[in-house]
C-alpha cells in the first residue's frame, strides 16, 4: 500500500539537499566563530560571496565586530551573542542554536583559508553564470531599441567578470572545461530567410557592390544554401568573372549546393528578384549573425559555469574562448557600420506590401511562396 503521511509529517522530499558549498560555508563560519582571529588568514571573499542570506549576514557580523579577547571568548558566549544580534538585523531566521551547530560541524578551524578559497570559487561560478544569463536574455529582449549595442555591452560586462575571476584563479595552460559546448540554436526565422534571398539577388544584379561588403562571411547567413550561394558570388567577383543568375547557378552546381533540395529553376527565380542595396541587406545579415553569436557565447559560458565539475581555471579558459567569437564578429560589425553611409543603415520598413519604387530604396519584397 502507498505510504500515507501523517498530518504533521514534513514533506522533506520537496526540499532539495544542500549543495556542497553550503557545507563549506558552514565549516568556514564555524571556524571563525570558534577562533575569530582566523579572519586574518581569510581573504578574497566578502559577505556577498556566500550562497544564503543567513550565512552572508553572519560573515558580515563576524568581519565587522571587534574581535573578542581569546581568553574571554573561551569562557563565555558574549561575543557570539553580539554576532547573533548583529546578524539578526539582516537575517531574521537565525538562532543561537544554529551558531553553536556551525561550531560543531567545523572539522578543523585551521583549515579556514582552504574553506574560504572554496567559497570564493563557488561565488565566481555564480557570478559568471549570472553574467552569461544576462547576455542571453538581452539577445532575446525584443523591447530593446538598440539590441546590438546592448548585447555588446553585456558581452563586455561578461568579459569583465571573466577577467576579475582570472585575477583570482589564473587559467592554467591546457586546462579547458570538460563540459561539451551546446550546439548553436537552429535558425527558424522567415524574415531572415527572405532578407538573405534579397541580399543574394541584389548582389547578383549589382556585383560591383560585393567588394564593399567584404566583412560579410558565408557563415553569417542562416541557411547552408544561402551561405554557399554567397560564397559563389564572392568567388566569382574575386575572379572578375561574369555574374548573373545563370553563372551563379553554374558555380553552385559545381560546389554541390543543389544537393540541398532546391530545383535550379527555384534558384534562378530567387536570384532574379533584387531589391534595395547590397550594403543594407548585408548589414542586416551581419546584425543577426552578431546576435546569434552573442547568444551562443552566453549559452556556452552558462554550460561551463553550470557544471560544478569544472574548476574556476577551466570555466575561465572556456569563457575566454567563447568571448573570442564575439570579438571577431564585433570587429566586422564595427567595420560595416563605419563603412556604410548613414542613410544605408536605416532599418528596413516593416511594411512588405510591394516592390520598391527605386533600386536604392530599402524596402522589402512581398513574401514569396517558393523558398
Amino acid at each position: 500500500m502507498p505510504h500515507t503521511p501523517e498530518p504533521d509529517e514534513d514533506d522533506l522530499d520537496a526540499v532539495p539537499p544542500p549543495q556542497p558549498v553550503f557545507h563549506v560555508e558552514q565549516a568556514l563560519l564555524g571556524a571563525l566563530l570558534l577562533d575569530p582571529h582566523r579572519l586574518d588568514d581569510v581573504n578574497g571573499i566578502a559577505a556577498d560571496s556566500f550562497s544564503t542570506a543567513a550565512h552572508a549576514a553572519l560573515y558580515a557580523a563576524i568581519s565587522t565586530l571587534p574581535r573578542p579577547d581569546p581568553a574571554e571568548h573561551a569562557k563565555n558566549t558574549t561575543w557570539l551573542d553580539r554576532v547573533l544580534a548583529t546578524a539578526l538585523e539582516e537575517a531574521r531566521g537565525l538562532t543561537a542554536s544554529y551558531l553553536h551547530a556551525l561550531v560543531q560541524v567545523c572539522p578543523w578551524p585551521r583549515h579556514a583559508p582552504a574553506y574560504a578559497r572554496m567559497v570564493e570559487a563557488e561565488h565566481a561560478r555564480r557570478r559568471l553564470l549570472t553574467a552569461a544569463e544576462r547576455l542571453v536574455h538581452t539577445v532575446h529582449d525584443a523591447s530593446l531599441p538598440h539590441p546590438v549595442q546592448t548585447a555588446l555591452a553585456e558581452a563586455d560586462a561578461l568579459a569583465a567578470v571573466v577577467d576579475d575571476i582570472a585575477n583570482c584563479f589564473p587559467p592554467r595552460s591546457g586546462v579547458l572545461p570538460r563540459t561539451p559546448a551546446p550546439p548553436p540554436t537552429a535558425a527558424d526565422d522567415t524574415e531572415a530567410v527572405e532578407e538573405e534571398q534579397l541580399l543574394l539577388a541584389t548582389a547578383t544584379a549589382r556585383p560591383d557592390d560585393i567588394d564593399a561588403v567584404r566583412w560579410l562571411l558565408p557563415d553569417d547567413l542562416t541557411l547552408p544554401l544561402h551561405a554557399g550561394l554567397w560564397q559563389c558570388l564572392t568567388t566569382l567577383a574575386r575572379r572578375d568573372e561574369p555574374i548573373d543568375p545563370v553563372t551563379v547557378l553554374w558555380e553552385a552546381q559545381q560546389r554541390g549546393l543543389l544537393d540541398y533540395g532546391r530545383e535550379p529553376s527555384e534558384v534562378l527565380r530567387m536570384l532574379a528578384e533584387p531589391a534595395g542595396s547590397v550594403e543594407h541587406w548585408a548589414e542586416r545579415a551581419l546584425r543577426r549573425s552578431l546576435l546569434a553569436t552573442a547568444e551562443h557565447t552566453g549559452r556556452r559560458v552558462e554550460a561551463y559555469a553550470g557544471d560544478s565539475a569544472n574548476t574556476p581555471f577551466q570555466f575561465v579558459a572556456g569563457a575566454r574562448r567563447a568571448l573570442a567569437d564575439i570579438a571577431a564578429v564585433r570587429t566586422r560589425w564595427q567595420h560595416a557600420a563605419g563603412a556604410t553611409p548613414p542613410q544605408q543603415r536605416r532599418a528596413a520598413p516593416a511594411t512588405r506590401a510591394g516592390p520598391p519604387t527605386t533600386t536604392a530604396a530599402h524596402a522589402a519584397r512581398p513574401t514569396r511562396a517558393t523558398r
